[in-house]
């Protein structure tokens, strides 16, 4: 699969991609498994578009796709602002097609992510990854993010994790 920098677009999602990604959702049904104990749904595409935060603004957050030539969805993130602080902001999900893991997809999102922040006059990002997720905590931790703390008993889906919230100051 071509994942060529030159040839990859990150854009603004809407429910007009909804097919999109749920078909990601079930490329990257790995993942899906691991946070909820469940298979994707339709329901868990709705909520990517109408979650976010509490206290978060819904109109303001980011929900963008990265598509590689030809138009394929490749992944997806989903960045709120003002959480926890004022001047934060916190990834919430960042989702990567299975057979594109590897290729620095993930840093290529985040680096867009980081400006799109910066722009907005975040002076930090977040993240939180489960503790399971530990291919995932390594990418932040290489990426800068630094533990702020672990928060037990989070509910997702079927399943009851730890979870690490990361920061790195922008």
């Amino acid at each position: 699969m071509q994942t060529d920098p030159e040839t990859l677009q990150i854009r603004p999602l809407s429910q007009a991609d909804a097919s999109s990604v749920r078909d990601l959702y079930d490329r990257a049904a790995d993942f899906v498994m691991l946070e909820s104990g469940t298979e994707p749904s339709d329901t868990m595409v709705a909520e990517f578009f109408t979650d976010c935060p509490p206290g978060s603004d819904l109109a303001a957050s980011c929900k963008l796709g990265m598509f590689i030539s030809g138009g394929a969805l490749v992944a997806i993130a989903d960045m709120a602002f003002g959480y926890p602080e004022t001047d934060d902001a916190y990834i919430g999900l960042l989702l990567i097609d299975q057979n594109c893991r590897g290729m620095g997809l993930g840093r290529t999102f985040l680096d867009h992510l980081t400006a799109t922040a910066r722009a907005r006059k975040a002076t930090r990002l977040l993240i939180a990854v489960l503790d399971e997720n530990t291919r995932g905590r390594a990418f932040w931790e290489r990426e800068g993010f630094h533990l702020v703390q672990s928060i037990p008993d989070f509910k997702a889906g079927l399943k009851t994790h730890i979870v690490h919230r990361m920061c790195r100051p922008l």
